[in-house]
């Protein structure tokens, strides 16, 4: 080979590995950056372009999808009572992304979650249309709508804990907002729809989910543990003998008397109906 055909063939080589370098750069070190780039909306066509699994509660879904009218987006999610399951069902929109179980079991709601490989193989071999996989909760429905009800016009939050498994039973919190309003992409409603549940536009706040995201005092919830203390540690004999607490008491090295809530049977109460009313003495 003469000079100058062996100077083109190293170029034409340099070139090729170039190439090849930089092919696998985009791949393998770029791919996670360059998938979830908010400019990149093949990501979100593939995630809309089948009906999204369901949230299960008490064998029933509480969500479900239907075809969008216009649009890339082939499927938006539409929710059943959806005030009052967005404090866990959260929201998936096509213009806003998505929170709460919506997000976090987002990869098992599209179908692209490593656990349903085998059974995407099997449709893919049977021809079968790809789709999403269901998420079975522990709520119960009985105990959220009770919650959600009993809230009402309140700002407030209810958590229904299972004590033996700790399975969330029930979590409600209002005021609320239904996910479905904004599920669309339409820079019309839904933009208007989100827009209007911001708090700058809503001081209630309705999007804050006071069951996860805001503290409170114990309260009366506390009485639990010190209850348990006093019975663990001996300052009771037992849950049904009567105490020595007088009404209202006076809270020692103070002349600041602690009374209770109301017309209670506190006094000198025995634990068990010092828990049944809660008194604070």
């Amino acid at each position: 080979m003469n000079k100058p055909l062996r100077r083109i063939a190293i170029f034409c080589g340099l070139l090729v590995l170039a190439l090849l370098i930089r092919d696998n750069w985009l791949q393998y070190v770029q791919a996670d950056e360059l998938r979830t780039d908010t400019a990149n909306r093949r990501v979100n066509i593939e995630r809309y372009a089948t009906p999204r699994g369901d949230i299960i509660v008490d064998g029933n879904p509480i969500t479900g999808s239907v075809k969008s009218k216009t649009g890339d987006y082939e499927y938006k999610r539409t929710y059943k009572d959806g005030a009052m399951w967005a404090p866990i069902t959260g929201y998936a929109s096509q213009a806003f992304g998505a929170n709460q179980l919506e997000k976090i079991d987002d990869g098992i709601l599209t179908g692209n979650d490593d656990r349903l490989f085998f059974r995407n193989t099997l449709d893919m071999i049977t021809g079968k249309k790809k789709q999403g996989g269901n998420v079975v909760t522990t709520l119960n429905g009985a105990a959220q709508k009770a919650a959600f009800q009993g809230l009402g016009d309140k700002k407030g939050a209810v958590a229904a804990i299972d004590p033996k498994t700790g399975a969330i039973l029930a979590l409600a919190s209002t005021p609320s907002y239904d996910p479905s309003t904004f599920a669309g992409n339409s820079t019309t409603t839904d933009s208007k729809a989100w827009n209007d549940l911001q708090k700058k536009n809503n001081p209630d706040d309705p999007m804050l989910n006071r069951a996860l995201r805001e503290t409170y005092p114990p309260g009366s919830t506390f009485k639990v543990v010190t209850a348990a203390a006093a019975l663990e540690n001996g300052l009771v004999p037992d849950a049904d003998t009567n105490t020595k607490s007088p009404d209202p008491w006076t809270m020692p090295g103070t002349t600041t008397k602690l009374p209770n809530e109301g017309n209670l049977p506190c006094k000198n109460a025995t634990l068990r109906t010092a828990l049944r009313v809660s008194c604070n003495t």
